[in-house]
């Protein structure tokens, strides 16, 4: 699912809207940004206050692509980031991801690059991919 937001400046108030990724019920939020104070209205729940606070001041991203794979019976191997990476750093890990290359065989869960553009978060296979016969 999308996420959807933008930015409404009213005089010295901004308003972001979102919509709420937690669960499947997808809440339209409003937080505004009132003299350095923040109100969060339209969530179902409490999980709702702090993905909408966690969207304002740190959004982050779970990243999904690929790598080459030398040697292997496909060419590409599918991978995830153990984790979120701040939104400001996806065009780093995806120029590190575009570069790498792994050797086969690859295992399904395996650690392919550690510390993908000095994140904190791995790279990890999310298939097995076996050497070329």
């Amino acid at each position: 699912m999308e996420k959807s937001w933008r930015w409404i400046s009213v005089n010295a108030e901004e308003i972001k809207e979102i919509t709420c990724i937690i669960c499947p019920i997808g809440c339209r939020m409003k937080i505004q940004r009132v003299e350095g104070e923040i109100e969060i209205e339209g969530n179902g729940c409490p999980r709702g206050i702090e993905y909408a606070k966690e969207e304002m001041f740190d959004p982050r991203r779970t990243i999904t692509s690929s790598i080459f794979v030398v040697g292997g019976e496909w060419p590409l191997v599918s991978v995830k980031t153990t984790r979120p990476v701040p939104k400001r750093d996806i065009f780093k890990v995806m120029s590190a991801l575009k570069a790498a290359r792994v050797s086969a065989p690859v295992k399904r869960g395996e650690i392919l690059i550690k510390n993908v553009a000095g994140t904190g978060v791995d790279i990890v296979a999310t298939k097995s991919v076996r050497k070329a016969s």
